[in-house]
């Protein structure tokens, strides 16, 4: 019968309850007769017309003030007011239409009081238990709203947690059925409408209610205490999502459009050190700063927070076309007054370009992120790979010096630590060039290379991999059960490249500090199960998504590091440490670089590989050129002979 209840329309709802009220008013007006008498009969029902006439004058009243719009299922303290409000108007035009009446028994002043009071009850109670029986019996609704909304607990039961489910109530997508909270004075109490539980009750919930989404509503814990949580909740292959911080959420509201996937540094844990505000300034506050490669990942971070610091003038030097408008086009929207956007489409190869750009716009400070830094493509393109990453940096380098730039930082990484790959090895050379340059120079520019690890969605990342073959039901593709890598958001890197740069003297080389290596294996499993899907496995067949393990790729290693030796030294900012590494005089490089610029003019792979070798300390390629443009001397002459 219930149930039955619960699937009509809201119309016939809004009728059961209006039927309800006409049979039970006469009934309170009745037995507020007898209680003043003290007689069930009520003088024998003498009032019968007082009775009648009750039901008449108050549903008009209740539906002009709205007593039938409510949802039973989100009434609250308005509601109820609401009630109290309908309920006393119409007992007072009762009791003024009682005595024009001059019934032959006069009603006696305490049956008004009597009868408020009773309907109030009766009239607000019928609705508490109706609400009472939809939320502890059929939690989320009626079934045909279960049919289009996902069953969720609100993990949280704040002020965010509050909102959240108030937002959820007003729309159809979810179906809150109970909060889950970890203070333990919540456990037990209604808020809202719904039961607060404690973690441990998780996995009964998700039996008795079918549960399939959790939604994270606790945006001002740590990340570390995220991450704890999502831990906990990934081993019950629900959907989580997740409410951004409270600084991301704009005026302290919480809506609906709020809730997205969880992100994935909320897997990593990683707390992030607030910048030291002198530290971002000293580069970038009132100067002229060029950020190469600004269209990029990384560069268009750099430009974002650049900006956020009030330079004078800030130069987007990109050749692709298309990243150049994007970013130019955002930092519109974004530039305060006095900050100049200049966008330029030019290359890093271009030395000559690069001068005349320095030079008009008297630029003080170069982040230099234009690289290709995607292994296996550089891997497969030798020569464009060394020519960009290499003699990109030197140019850009050697055009600083000569237009009196005062700061020059590049962006290096984690995989120019013995590197086992081109794009690896030719960031270990640009970091030799740019510390045998701050020797040569003695003064002038102060050069400053800042390594780190992989960053999140950056092109090229595993994370947006995962999530689209998630989204095609797999498989997720890993390259090896044991590889790891570092990860680090792309804003936190970016902030803390900005802060480095304004460190130390010329030459430095300075490590970012990336927490603990992560095994890309669990985290592709964490990523399916946070879905509300399962890892299909030989310990679980009939799961929904399988991992397959493709091989290293050419170049790939299976771990990677942040030092090449084991010496480093503390700096003043707690996730950033200067690295102590053997480096090549600017008389012994100089030579190899000449010897290097022969070769990729004369497409020459083997030298190009050869001068790689001799001049990176560490460098172990672990299989023969890849490169499709790359032939041996023999396999050309086949081709010619055909």
């Amino acid at each position: 019968m219930l149930q039955l209840l619960l699937n009509s329309t809201r119309q016939q709802k809004k009728a059961i309850f209006v039927l309800f009220d006409l049979l039970v008013l006469p009934i309170c007006c009745w037995f507020s007769y007898a209680l003043r008498y003290g007689d069930w009969t009520a003088v024998n029902f003498v009032h019968w017309p007082a009775y009648l006439i009750a039901p008449v004058i108050a549903i008009p009243i209740f539906i002009k003030l709205g007593m039938y719009r409510a949802i039973i299922r989100y009434i609250g303290y308005r509601a109820q007011w609401t009630v109290v409000k309908a309920v006393s108007l119409s007992v007072l035009v009762w009791a003024v239409a009682v005595y024009m009446m001059a019934l032959d028994y006069n009603t006696p002043r305490s049956v008004i009081f009597i009868f408020g009071l009773v309907s109030v009850l009766v009239i607000g109670g019928s609705r508490m238990v109706a609400r009472w029986i939809i939320l502890h019996q059929f939690p989320g609704g009626d079934s045909k709203a279960q049919n289009h909304s996902d069953r969720v607990l609100i993990y949280g039961a704040g002020s965010a947690g509050r909102q959240l489910a108030t937002a959820l109530g007003e729309s159809g997508e979810f179906a809150p059925i109970a909060f889950v909270d970890d203070d333990r004075t919540l456990i037990g109490m209604d808020i809202n409408g719904l039961r607060v539980y404690e973690p441990a009750e998780i996995s009964g919930l998700i039996e008795r209610y079918d549960i399939d989404s959790v939604l994270l509503a606790v945006p001002s814990v740590s990340r570390f205490r995220r991450k704890e949580i999502v831990d906990s909740l990934s081993v019950f292959h629900l959907r989580v999502l997740t409410l951004p911080t409270l600084s991301d959420i704009a005026g302290g509201k919480v809506s609906t459009s709020d809730v997205r996937e969880v992100d994935i540094a909320d897997l990593l844990g990683r707390e992030e050190v607030q910048p030291d505000k002198a530290l971002l300034d000293a580069c970038i506050l009132e100067q002229s700063v060029l950020v190469t490669g600004a269209g990029g990942s990384i560069g268009s971070e750099l430009c974002r927070q650049i900006i956020n610091q009030r330079p004078s003038i800030i130069i987007l030097y990109e050749q692709s076309e298309f990243g150049l408008y994007s970013i130019e086009q955002e930092l519109k929207q974004l530039c305060f007054d006095g900050v100049t956007v200049i966008p330029v489409l030019g290359s890093v190869l271009d030395r000559t370009y690069l001068e005349r750009v320095l030079r008009q716009y008297h630029v003080n400070t170069i982040y230099h992120a234009a690289a290709y830094k995607h292994v296996p493509l550089v891997e497969a393109n030798m020569i464009a790979g060394v020519r960009n990453n290499l003699m990109g940096t030197w140019n850009v380098a050697e055009a600083a010096i000569a237009c009196g730039v005062d700061n020059f930082v590049l962006i290096s990484t984690d995989k120019a630590v013995r590197p086992t790959n081109v794009m690896g090895a030719s960031k270990r050379f640009a970091e030799l060039v740019l510390q045998a340059l701050s020797q040569r120079e003695q003064g002038g520019v102060r050069f400053a290379m800042v390594r780190f690890g992989n960053v999140l969605g950056s092109s090229g990342s595993v994370i947006p991999l995962f999530r689209r073959q998630i989204s095609e039901g797999g498989p997720v593709t890993v390259t090896h059960p044991e590889i790891t890598r570092y990860f680090m958001t792309i804003p936190e890197a970016s902030s803390l490249v900005i802060q480095a740069g304004s460190m130390g003297s010329s030459g430095d080389v300075f490590v970012l500090d990336m927490g603990k290596p992560v095994k890309i294996k669990n985290l592709a499993k964490q990523m399916i199960n946070l879905t509300g899907l399962s890892v299909k496995d030989i310990k679980n067949p009939d799961g929904d998504i399988g991992i397959t393990y493709t091989g290293l790729r050419d170049g790939e290693k299976l771990y990677e590091e942040l030092l090449i030796g084991g010496n480093v030294q503390a700096t003043e900012h707690p996730m950033i440490m200067r690295a102590c590494e053997v480096m090549l005089k600017w008389n012994e490089l100089k030579p190899i670089l000449d010897q290097m610029i022969d070769a990729l003019d004369h497409y020459d792979y083997i030298m190009v590989r050869k001068l790689l070798l001799e001049a990176v300390d560490g460098y172990d390629a672990h299989h023969e050129i890849v490169d499709p443009m790359y032939a041996p001397i023999e396999l050309k002459s086949s081709f010619l002979n055909r």
